[in-house]
C-alpha cells in the first residue's frame, strides 16, 4: 500500500496532473473515432455489394444444404448396412467364443476332477503307508516293552533266588546250633518256595494268555480295519463314478471323505484308549500280585519270627 501511494505521488510530480495511462486512453479513443468514421463511409459504399454477395451465398448455402442432406441419407444407409454387418459378425464371433468357452469349461472340469482324484489317491496312499508303519512301530515298541518287563522280572527272580540261597546258607549255619527246629524251618521254606513257584507259574500263564488274546484282538482289529478301508475305498470309487456322471453329487463326496477321515481318527483314538486301559489293568494286576506276594512273605516271616 505504501509503495503504491508513493508511486502515485512520483507519477503526479513527474508527469503532472495527466497520467500516461489517461493520455494513452484518450489517444486510443481518438484513433477509434477516426477509424469508425472512415469505416462508416466505406460501409455505405460496400452495402450494395454485400447484399448481392449475401444473395449468392444464400443460394450456394441452399444448394450445399440439399447436397449435404442427400449425402447424409446415403451415408446413413451405408452406415446401417455396415452396422448390420458388424452386428452379424460380432454375433458369429460371440457364438464361436461361447462354444469354445463351454468346451474349455468342460475340459477344465475334467482336469480338476482328475487332479482331485490324484490328490485323494496320494493322500490315501500316504495314510495307508503311515498306518502300516505305525502298526509295525507299535508292535516293535510293545515287544521292547514286554522284553524290558521280562528282564525286570528275571532280575527280580534272580534277586529272590540270591536271597533264597543266602537264606539257605544262613539256615545251614543256624541248623548246626539248633537241630530241634530243623524240620519246622525246612517245612516253612519248602512251603514258601512252593507257593512262590505256584504264584509265579500262574502269573506267567495268565500273562501269556493275555498276550495271546491281545495279539488276536490286534490282528482282528487290523483285519477289520483293512476290510473297512477296502469297503470305504470301494464306496468312494462308486461315489466318484456317480460324481463323474452327475456333477451335483460333489458336495456329498466331500462330506463322505471328511466323515471317513473323522472315523479313522476316532478309530485310532479308540485303539489308543483301549491300549491305555489295558496297560492300566496290567499295572493294577501286577500291583495286586506284588501285594499278595508281600502279604504271603509277611505271613511266613511272622510265623518264622514267632517260632524263633
Amino acid at each position: 500500500y505504501l509503495a503504491r501511494k508513493f508511486f502515485c505521488l512520483w507519477a503526479k510530480i513527474t508527469f503532472g496532473q495527466v497520467l500516461p495511462s489517461k493520455s494513452r486512453c484518450l489517444y486510443d479513443q481518438k484513433i477509434l473515432q477516426k477509424t469508425f468514421g472512415e469505416w462508416k463511409e466505406q460501409w455505405a459504399v460496400c452495402r450494395d455489394k454485400k447484399l448481392s454477395l449475401r444473395a449468392d451465398n444464400h443460394y450456394r448455402h441452399l444448394l450445399l444444404n440439399l447436397i449435404f442432406k442427400a449425402w447424409r441419407a446415403y451415408v446413413c444407409q451405408q452406415q446401417g448396412k455396415k452396422n448390420k454387418f458388424y452386428v452379424a459378425e460380432s454375433h458369429a464371433k460371440r457364438q464361436t467364443l461361447l462354444r469354445t468357452w463351454q468346451r474349455w469349461l468342460v475340459y477344465v472340469d475334467v482336469q480338476r476332477t482328475k487332479h482331485g482324484m490324484q490328490s485323494v489317491a496320494l493322500v490315501f496312499r500316504k495314510r495307508s503307508c503311515l498306518s502300516i508303519s505305525w502298526a509295525v512301530w507299535r508292535r516293535q515298541h510293545y515287544q521292547k516293552c514286554s522284553g524290558h518287563k521280562m528282564n525286570i522280572l528275571a532280575l527280580q527272580h534272580w534277586a529272590q533266588s540270591l536271597q533264597f540261597r543266602a537264606w539257605l546258607q544262613w539256615r545251614e549255619l543256624y541248623l548246626h546250633t539248633q537241630n530241634e527246629k530243623q524240620k519246622d524251618t525246612r517245612a516253612v521254606t519248602h512251603h514258601q518256595h512252593w507257593e512262590l513257584r505256584r504264584c509265579m507259574g500262574a502269573w506267567l500263564g495268565y500273562l501269556n494268555l493275555h498276550r495271546v488274546k491281545k495279539r488276536q484282538n490286534e490282528l482282528a482289529q487290523e483285519f477289520h480295519r483293512s476290510r473297512r478301508l477296502q469297503r470305504c475305498f470301494s464306496d468312494w470309487q462308486l461315489a466318484w463314478e456317480c460324481r463323474r456322471r452327475m456333477r451335483a453329487h460333489g458336495r456329498d463326496l466331500e462330506k463322505q471323505a471328511a466323515r471317513i477321515a473323522l472315523w479313522r481318527a476316532f478309530a485310532h483314538w479308540k485303539h489308543y484308549v483301549v491300549l491305555c486301559v489295558e496297560e492300566a489293568q496290567q499295572c493294577e494286576l501286577a500291583e495286586k500280585h506284588y501285594k499278595c506276594h508281600l502279604l504271603v512273605l509277611q505271613k511266613y516271616w511272622n510265623r518264622w519270627k514267632s517260632r524263633l
